[in-house]
């Protein structure tokens, strides 16, 4: 079997650099093995979680550099496993929701355990509130940075969203209120975008202009934070990965959300009425803005 190409669900202006040229290559030379074995994407998914909790029991021993060199082996053997599991789903036809979900609290998991295995390793409360603080703003920093990278491949395709039906539920409702707060101030570029006479070319047009604050973004990936976790360790200061997340991440996410806003914003100035008629547009045609 010969080694798949790229599947194309990743736009590579936004990819982060070891996925193209190390992580997702790894797992493309792979994928022809284990599917030939039968070995399942949740397997995949499972075996990830074991790489990874085995990469924080050895950045736990981060006093010993070669045991931070095995945790960056491991690490990145769980990346690699972590991309692995889609492309067997995807070539197999068995993508699933119990996948995605296993997919989700295998990816979760490990973070947990490496955040962890740190505070423990470090030994005092200082270590342990810094891993706390980070973990929570980890988890806000990933869902945030996930919407607007789906958003970004939406919208690059000229898909608008649907804004949601509220929930009958009020927990569910508060829920929404709070996680969807971002998808409310982008909806009215989704609605400029449904309303344009050629939304395949405004979304081409966004992807250009997008393009940057994603990739300001990209250091908001699991793969950053891995380099960042040896980093810190190699130094013999695991506590430096938490204040980079605490501090340079939040302060990425911040900017790239404003700056994805401030695309966004120029876009709909720039269309102006046209986006709302069919006679004028200034995202018509092969020339675009």
């Amino acid at each position: 079997m010969t080694i798949p190409p790229p599947d194309g669900s990743r736009d590579r202006r936004i990819e982060d650099p070891t996925n193209l040229w190390i992580i997702h290559p790894a797992g493309r030379r792979l994928l022809p093995w284990f599917i030939a074995r039968g070995i399942s994407a949740n397997a995949v998914s499972v075996l990830g979680l074991a790489l990874g909790t085995l990469a924080a029991l050895a950045y736990a021993n981060w006093h010993s550099w070669p045991f931070v060199f095995l945790g960056l082996a491991l690490s990145t053997g769980w990346l690699i496993a972590d991309g692995l599991d889609g492309m067997i789903a995807r070539a197999t036809g068995t993508a699933s929701a119990l996948g995605r979900a296993l997919d989700g609290i295998c990816d979760h998991g490990v973070f947990a355990l490496l955040y962890i295995g740190l505070a423990v390793s470090v030994g005092t409360v200082e270590g342990w509130i810094l891993a706390w603080a980070a973990g929570i703003l980890h988890a806000v920093q990933s869902s945030l940075y996930e919407g607007e990278r789906a958003r970004f491949h939406r919208r690059c395709k000229g898909v608008a969203a649907t804004q949601p039906e509220p929930s009958a539920n009020p927990l569910v409702r508060l829920y929404d209120s709070v996680a969807g707060s971002v998808d409310r101030i982008a909806f009215r570029f989704d609605e400029a975008l449904r309303r344009a006479p050629d939304p395949a070319a405004f979304g081409r047009a966004y992807g250009e202009s997008a393009a940057a604050p994603l990739g300001l973004m990209r250091l908001l990936t699991a793969n950053a934070r891995v380099l960042a976790i040896f980093l810190a360790c190699l130094a013999a200061d695991p506590r430096l990965f938490f204040w980079f997340e605490l501090l340079p991440l939040t302060a990425v996410l911040i900017a790239g959300l404003v700056w994805h806003r401030s695309v966004e914003t120029r876009l709909l100035r720039s269309a102006g009425p046209a986006s709302q008629s069919s006679s004028q547009s200034p995202f018509r045609g092969p020339e675009l803005q």
